[in-house]
Formats: C-alpha cells, structure tokens, sequence
C-alpha cells in the first residue's frame, strides 16, 4: 500500500476518534470535553491514577462510561460491518447498487426478531433472545438463498440475486403477517425493524465486537482476489483465483459479519450502499484501500447518524434507520439517474 493511501486511513481514524469523542459531549446532559477526556483517561491503566476526577459528579460519569460510550462503539461498530460487507458485495457482484442485504440477510433477521418479539422468548430467556433470533433468522435467509442458488459446485451471481429477493419478499410477508396477528407487539416490532442504539449496553459490544472486527479483517485479506474478479471471473481464474472458493469465502463471511451487525442494531438501510459506492468515487476501485477507508468512513458516518437519531427531537428518539433512509433514497435515486445516463 502505497505511503499516500496510509496516510489517508490515518486521517480517519483521527476523524472517526474525534467524532466519537465529540458525540460523548452531545446530549440532554452536556459535559465539557476536557471533563469527557478525564473520565476516559482515568479508565486507562497506570495513567488513571493520577487523573484527577474532582468536580465531575458521578452521575457525568455514568452517563458518558455506561450509556453514551458503549452506544457509539456499536454504532461506529456497524456501520464498519455494513460499509465493509457493502464494498465487497458491490465487487463481488459488480453491481455499484449492491448492498449487505441484497441476499435476504435483514428479511431473515427482521422474521426472526419478530417470532422472539411474539412468541415471548425475550422474556423466558431476557435481552439475548432478540438478537440471538436475529442472528439465527440472518444465517438462515443466506443459507436458504445460497442452495436455492447453487447449480452444482458453482453459485450463478444472477441466480443468487433472484434468490434473495423472491426469499426476502417471503420473510417480509410472513412478518407483515406476524404483526397483524400481534397488534400488541407491532409497535416493538416496527421500532426494531427501523433500527436503533437505543439501551444498548457493554453486553452488546463485547458480544458483537470480537465477530464484527474478525470479520472485517478477514474480507480485508481477500482484496486482491476482488481486484482480479474486476476483470471478470475467467480473467481471474487465469491468473490463480478460485473463483467459487472465494465467492463461497466471501459470502460466508460477509453474512456472519451483517448477521451480527443486524442482531445489534436492527435494519438499518443505505449504509452499505452509499458509503462505499462514495468512497469508491473518490478512491477508485482497488480494494486494498477502498475496503479500509470505507470501513471507517462507515463508522463516522454511523456515529453521526446516531448522534442526529437521538438529539434532533430530543427527548424523542428518532430510529437511526429513518436518518440513514432519508440520506440514502436521495442517493439511490441518484444512481440510479447515473446509470441511465450512462446507458444512454
């Protein structure tokens, strides 16, 4: 990677830490930064003994170490996952309007939320039953999709595109159908599926973490085979790459990846689409930088979104999802424009 592309993930990462930071003082309780800065350094080990928290009442602390904090690690962490997830979808398919949800992933963990909402699970078994269902109702859709899709040992791009919308059409009706017959819970089931940070706590980031992070830096290692898949699979098989592994790979991967970040957050929409297919404007093609800066740029982009979702109408919250939406048709839109444009 070249000196110039290093320097650019750099940048963002100083963005991403800054906005993070800057979005801890922003709420119905403001702090001042340098009292936001104390609080965490003195969580640090060694150093933290000799910052000085006097002044700072203990409820500041509280808000900014236990509701505000671990919200926007998982908002950060999500839209890395989705933005990630995105750009390799948008290559591996070679489609700029591919999303992480293109293969029924938020159809099957929206069904599956629904059935913990209205068959009671998430008060026998408490806060893990919704996500778990989620995550499970997610692998299910790409499982599903991928056989119905596979004609022998390959896996047709058409035929998995065609899959995952018939099967997400199904999942959505069947939810739509479980909401009517639950009237009681349809409003749980619609703020989830409008996705949201809100209440999420330590439990959430360190369950959903280890998997987001791991797998982001697995797609990371398969840049060069999605650069060589450019030029179309048989010029990439010729040149090495096992186009079915790495699609199989890729496909495995990246479903884990969305699966947890929808189990986290519920569904939220265009992050996938219009951060990488940005970045991809400004940074060209080659994955080697554009899956890293497109990662980030997602996590910023979420931090932000969420910072918005819960301080425009406070104390109302606004589900982060209708944020995302309202940036995301626009843009849609757009490409949809382009592409015509193109055409003709």
């Amino acid at each position: 990677m070249k000196i110039n592309n290093k320097l650019k993930i750099l940048g963002l990462l100083l963005l991403l830490f800054l906005v993070c930071l800057i979005a801890l003082n922003i709420g119905p309780t403001s702090n001042t930064l340098k009292d936001t800065i104390k609080i965490l350094l003195a969580k640090l080990p060694v150093l933290g003994q000799y910052i000085d928290l006097g002044g700072i009442k203990e409820s500041q602390q509280t808000i900014i170490l236990n509701i505000r904090l671990p919200r926007i690690l998982l908002a950060a962490l999500v839209g890395i996952a989705l933005s990630t997830t995105g750009a390799t979808f948008q290559g591996l398919l070679k489609n700029p309007m591919a999303d992480p949800y293109i293969i029924g992933i938020s159809s099957g963990a929206a069904l599956g939320a629904a059935i913990a909402i209205v068959s009671g699970l998430s008060l026998l078994i408490g806060f893990f039953a919704l996500p778990l269902m989620a995550f499970i109702g997610g692998l299910f859709s790409v499982l599903t999709v991928y056989n119905l899709a596979r004609v022998g040992n390959k896996v047709p791009i058409y035929n998995l595109l065609l899959s995952g919308v018939a099967l997400s059409s199904f999942f959505s009706a069947v939810t739509s159908l479980l909401m009517i017959l639950n009237s009681q819970e349809m409003s749980q089931i619609v703020y989830w599926l409008l996705g949201s940070f809100s209440a999420r706590k330590w439990h959430h980031v360190q369950i959903a973490a280890p998997l987001i992070i791991a797998g982001v830096v697995a797609l990371n290692f398969y840049a060069r085979e999605l650069n060589l898949m450019l030029f179309g699979e048989s010029t990439a098989q010729s040149l090495g790459v096992n186009i079915e592994k790495v699609k199989k790979t890729l496909l495995v991967i990246s479903s884990l990846t969305v699966a947890t970040a929808v189990a986290a957050s519920g569904t939220i929409g265009f992050v996938g689409l219009i951060i990488p297919h940005g970045v991809r404007l400004v940074v060209g093609p080659d994955h080697r930088i554009l899956l890293p800066v497109a990662a980030i740029s997602g996590g910023i982009f979420m931090v932000l979104t969420d910072t918005l979702a819960r301080t425009l109408m406070s104390p109302t919250e606004i589900p982060v999802g209708i944020i995302t939406s309202l940036f995301g048709g626009p843009f849609f839109i757009y490409l949809l424009k382009q592409k015509n444009i193109a055409k003709g």
